[in-house]
């Protein structure tokens, strides 16, 4: 009886409490509907309790939550109901799973997440999304998530808001209707920038100074085929790497960089001199580079194979030492570097930055304004900002760890970094059962400058000091951080593709048949088979066939994202 009493008393103070109220508010007041009371007082709890996870840093007591976890691997007989990651979120965050996806891979996921928008399934409360515009834009439309804007502004850490801020570019995707509907994750910007990875024992050989025009590349390839110091016959050599089987605006063996010194990156959206997105490919200058190239295909410098190899193929020529330029990205001393070395005994190599055409213009491709993918929040979501306090916190200790830091070697002691003969270390060749694929929700935090900035940093020969920077130092090649160096040298040569939606309604109808046109024509042309003048009539086709229609079309999205 006693313990009944106990009950009772708090929930009788209640009622009479209650009733004062009622009684004080007077006669002439408004009439409430007690489920709209109910409501409001919800979503005042709801907000109360957002605040107060972000001062303390955690929820207390614990949520649930539910999201999408890709595959990943478990070690030390953990599961994915139970592993390092969670028991931190737990621990540190107070946040757990519940009925959160784990798909088997990424096309399984897609169709999963398709197949619970037409079923009426109940979904996550935080939805990754690749990068894809079509799925992005179904998400959108399907009334399911909630627009971001007020979550963002409100929650979201300085470094995640500055990024946003400076690249307003990233929310293009995630624009609909005048409202945000997609938290950006974070990416490193400039890590698949173009330069020229050149033969350095040929070029040091050859007594051969860096190329600063493409006149000056091609004196360059001709020394390489012609006069080439390893001893090789001109028909053994084919100095300049490239694919040319789907896409010659591509992440290695690539052309972007010959079509920019002419005016125009091909196979992406520009921006012409009043502002509005043409397409790189009927640009004038794009005639240009493939006159160029038509004659570099003549007299050798390319492989006849080169339309049907993609772009592992096109390094497989360099590697071997049958080629003496490859165009590709910073990282490439990570690979394929390193099969070069194994199969030429003596040789080097070293990036340069791309040429300049013969008026002086210089360009590459830029499509990463710093973003991975992306999270929606669903609409009926219990803690909406849960995923925010989640990566800021990522953001604030993981990406850029802190002397002293919990992070400072790693994210958890025994898995990712260790103390090995009484000293800490992340070696993974010290480390027994070394293990870093966690499951972070987000994937690993990122900020978005400070890969780039380190490797600079590195290449002017300062000593490391943070953990990252260390870390860095450690794992990078000294090629590496060079290539990072002639990089950022030519930042502003960039050309960024502006058009990042989903396909226009005259896309869906034709452009399969637009691109298979411009495939077709530009490999008959760089092979000889058709003048370059036959370009004049591809774009004159291009247009006719809804080339103009398509343009039409971008600028009114660019238009609406933009404003």
């Amino acid at each position: 009886m006693g313990k009944m009493r106990k009950l009772w008393m708090p929930l009788v103070a209640m009622m009479l409490f209650m009733s004062a109220c009622s009684s004080n508010s007077g006669s002439s007041s408004t009439a409430t509907d007690p489920d709209s009371t109910k409501t409001s007082e919800t979503k005042t709890e709801t907000v109360s309790e957002a605040d107060q996870a972000f001062k303390n840093g955690k929820y207390d007591p614990p949520i649930e939550i539910s999201t999408v976890i890709m595959p990943r691997d478990y070690t030390k007989g953990e599961t994915k109901e139970n592993n390092v990651h969670d028991r931190w979120m737990l621990e540190t965050l107070g946040i757990k799973h519940k009925d959160t996806w784990y798909p088997a891979g990424s096309d399984q996921y897609k169709q999963q997440l398709q197949l619970a928008l037409t079923s009426g399934e109940k979904l996550p409360d935080f939805v990754m999304v690749p990068t894809d515009a079509v799925l992005t834009n179904q998400l959108i439309d399907s009334g399911q998530f909630m627009p971001i804007d007020d979550l963002f502004k409100k929650y979201a850490n300085k470094v995640w808001q500055d990024h946003a801020e400076k690249n307003p570019e990233l929310w293009y995707p995630f624009t609909k209707d005048g409202k945000k509907w997609n938290l950006p994750i974070m990416e490193y910007t400039d890590n698949d920038d173009t330069v020229l990875w050149l033969r350095e024992d040929w070029m040091e050989k050859l007594k051969l100074e860096a190329p600063k025009t493409i006149a000056d590349l091609e004196n360059i390839m001709d020394k390489f085929k012609n006069q080439n110091p390893d001893g090789l016959t001109p028909k053994q050599v084919y100095p300049l790497a490239i694919s040319l089987k789907s896409n010659t605006n591509t992440w290695m063996g690539g052309l972007d960089w010959l079509f920019g010194a002419y005016g125009s990156v091909e196979e992406q959206w520009n921006k012409d001199a009043s502002g509005n997105l043409e397409y790189g490919s009927v640009n004038p200058g794009a005639k240009q580079a493939l006159a160029k190239l038509q004659e570099w295909m003549e007299k050798g410098y390319i492989h006849p194979d080169s339309a049907l190899w993609d772009e592992g193929k096109s390094a497989e020529l360099w590697t071997k030492g049958d080629a003496g330029v490859l165009p590709g990205a910073n990282w490439v001393p990570d690979w394929p570097a390193p099969d070069l070395l194994k199969n030429v005994p003596g040789s080097k190599y070293k990036a340069y930055p791309v040429p300049a055409g013969p008026d002086g213009l210089i360009g590459t491709k830029w499509q990463n304004s710093g973003v991975n993918s992306s999270f929606m929040i669903n609409k009926d979501a219990k803690h909406p900002e849960a995923i925010i306090l989640y990566y800021n916190y990522l953001l604030d200790n993981l990406a850029d760890p802190a002397v002293g830091s919990p992070y400072e070697y790693g994210f958890a002691k025994g898995y990712d970094w260790d103390e090995v003969d009484g000293q800490p270390t992340s070696d993974k060749d010290k480390i027994k059962d070394f293990f870093d694929k966690f499951p972070f929700i987000t994937g690993p935090a990122r900020i978005p400058n400070l890969y780039m900035n380190t490797l600079v940093k590195l290449a002017d020969g300062a000593k490391p000091e943070t953990p990252y920077e260390k870390q860095q130092a450690q794992f990078r090649k000294p090629e590496n951080w060079y290539a990072a160096k002639v990089v950022m040298s030519q930042i502003d040569v960039r050309k960024q593709n502006y058009f990042t939606g989903a396909a226009t309604p005259t896309m869906i109808s034709k452009w399969n048949l637009l691109r298979q046109s411009e495939l077709e024509t530009f490999n008959k042309i760089i092979y000889g088979k058709l003048p370059v003048s036959a370009f004049d009539d591809f774009v004159a086709s291009w247009k006719a066939n809804g080339g103009d229609q398509v343009t039409k079309e971008v600028n009114e999205w660019f238009k609406s994202v933009s404003k």
